[in-house]
């Protein structure tokens, strides 16, 4: 009997925005590349170039789009968009500072950083985050077996989604930490487990120019 093919994921979260560097929350709020990040975004596509996957799918959200556009250039491949992949919706919090959060939600603020769920304002829950990302991932591994399957999308959603993949507690376990800018991590299948979809973690928040 054949051995069954393996594949291979990375994740990669976008180039810098504005957002990320007045520290706001960003959410499903759709803006550009700032500067330094159009910058890191062709670093990162020279790296992966040297090894260039076989298919790329990004979030619609322009600041994901953008970075995966600049790795198709580098390695001749057609990006494709998927909204599984967009960001954690963070409701009235979106384009806010913590501060300001801090100071309009107090109560809620103070559940958030407690890691206790906060309702009515609109903040997509983290197992429901989890799940779409996850699910999306199984679902492009699943249609290109053996392949390397490249997808090019946020913090908070990748974080989410690679718990969910290594079969953990998106509500309990805060092991995971985030990406940085343009930063990837490789993840590959569990043969023997295939059936839960279970992966395992080869590689995380590997900067961009690392070949």
């Amino acid at each position: 009997m054949r051995p069954a093919a393996r594949g291979r994921l990375i994740l990669v979260r976008h180039g810098q925005t504005d957002y990320n560097r007045e520290g706001r929350l960003q959410g499903q709020v759709d803006i550009p590349l700032n500067a330094r990040g159009v910058r890191q975004a062709e670093v990162l596509a020279g790296a992966i170039a040297q090894d260039p996957p076989d298919v790329i799918v990004a979030s619609p959200l322009q600041r994901a789009l953008e970075t995966a556009r600049a790795i198709g250039r580098a390695c001749d491949r057609e990006v494709i968009t998927d909204p599984a992949f967009l960001e954690r919706g963070f409701g009235q919090w979106e384009g806010l500072r913590g501060e300001e959060i801090h100071e309009r939600w107090p109560a809620e603020h103070a559940d958030w950083r407690a890691h206790r769920p906060v309702s009515g304002l609109g903040i997509e829950d983290r197992p429901e985050v989890g799940e779409r990302v996850a699910g999306a991932c199984r679902r492009l591994l699943a249609q290109n077996p053996g392949r390397t399957v490249m997808v090019v999308a946020h913090g908070a959603a990748i974080t989410l989604g690679i718990t969910a993949l290594l079969g953990l507690d998106t509500n309990g376990f805060r092991g995971i930490a985030g990406l940085e800018n343009c930063h990837r991590s490789v993840l590959e299948p569990v043969l023997t487990d295939p059936q839960e979809g279970l992966m395992r973690l080869l590689s995380h928040n590997v900067a961009p120019d690392f070949t």
